[in-house]
């Protein structure tokens, strides 16, 4: 049997025996092997240390038998009632990559959406680059849809043009006619996104 098929099997075997926890700021100084992913958004630890605060419901990690965090999810509650626009929205989603394929993302964005259903929400949504084609296309197999697109929403560090990304969204059963998904029919700047 080839030392790559032998990992493979190890990962799956880890994906079983997954913890999923909320996170804890002991956490902050483990989840580099996550963090150091070109496409995952990385802050300052203020900002991590925000949402633990007031939204740690929404903060969750998946952590190895050996201890190790695969992957984590944080997000938040927001919006307003009176205009259907109470809603969960991911923040971050990011899963090591020898623990990608496990179908770890997708449970963890399952778990936000029961959080936000529980907390009455109308829909998800998410804000995702337009070039990341792989998260792209996994959160429509996950039921999302592109609900509008945010014109050089990714600041850009390298002297490259900012990036646009798409806003996508998936309605809860709270949105029983589904107007939150309505897709707008043109591109809108940061500065208009509520």
């Amino acid at each position: 049997m080839s030392v790559f098929l032998c990992e493979v099997k190890a990962h799956r075997a880890a994906a079983k025996m997954t913890t999923l926890r909320p996170f804890t700021c002991d956490d902050l100084f483990k989840f580099n092997n996550i963090n150091l992913d070109p496409l995952t958004e990385t802050y300052g630890i203020p900002f991590y240390l925000q949402y633990l605060a007031h939204w740690p419901e929404y903060f969750i990690v998946a952590e190895a038998p050996g201890g190790e965090l695969m992957g984590y999810i944080m997000g938040k509650a927001e919006g307003s009632v009176a205009r259907e626009e109470w809603h969960g929205h991911v923040t971050a989603l990011s899963v090591a990559p020898e623990f990608r394929r496990l179908g770890l993302a997708a449970k963890l964005m399952e778990m936000l959406e029961e959080i936000s259903e529980r907390k009455g929400g109308f829909f998800v949504d998410l804000f995702v680059r337009v070039s990341n084609n792989v998260a792209v296309n996994m959160y429509k197999r996950l039921g999302y849809s592109v609900y509008r697109t945010v014109i050089e929403y990714y600041s850009a560090s390298n002297g490259e043009p900012d990036e646009d990304a798409y806003d996508m969204r998936k309605a809860l059963s709270r949105d029983t006619e589904k107007k939150s998904i309505i897709p707008l029919p043109h591109p809108v700047r940061p500065e208009d996104i509520e």
